[in-house]
């Protein structure tokens, strides 16, 4: 597989489901963060048509990312995560551009913030930065530079604040 592979993206079907479980599965040492996805699906978090997957020739899913409801303080924002790619795909791009495809669903719904918990070399490439220099912070101790924030829309700066997420993460 080509890391200069273009891939096709769409939002998730119903006829998804059992595949998305199984990336997230296949991608991660425990099956956590497929358990979590089938759980955020029941939440008030959930947003139809924020879920995207990278597919391949047959659009058979391989990769995965999800934007889910949480808050700064009270302002509304989108969490990433997870994100995930079948590792025979892994370092292809489907990642990035299952990533790309939710951030621009969620800026074309009018949403304006995202967070995300993650690898710092990773997520920089999508414009996120470090949340701390907005005063965004978790009620959790992790590492600062794991924390980033993203604005959507440079009319509507990101507000400090204390993160909130949904339920079924245990934050």
């Amino acid at each position: 597989m080509s890391a200069h592979h273009t891939w096709n993206t769409r939002v998730e079907t119903d006829a998804d489901i059992p595949a998305v479980h199984a990336i997230n599965a296949a991608a991660f040492d425990t099956p956590a963060e497929a358990d979590l996805v089938d759980a955020l699906r029941t939440d008030p978090a959930w947003i139809p048509g924020l879920s995207t997957v990278a597919t391949d020739e047959r659009d058979a899913p391989v990769g995965y990312a999800l934007l889910t409801r949480c808050h700064i303080d009270r302002t509304p924002a989108l969490c990433l995560a997870p994100c995930a790619v079948l590792p025979p795909h892994q370092r292809t791009g489907a990642g990035s551009a299952a990533i790309r495809a939710a951030l621009r669903a969620a800026e074309e719904e009018g949403e304006r913030f995202v967070l995300v918990l993650g690898h710092p070399g990773y997520y920089p490439r999508f414009g996120f930065t470090r949340a701390s220099r907005y005063g965004i912070g978790l009620s959790i101790e992790v590492p600062d530079e794991a924390l980033m924030a993203l604005a959507l829309d440079a009319e509507h700066p990101l507000p400090g604040g204390t993160v909130r997420y949904a339920a079924p993460f245990g934050i």
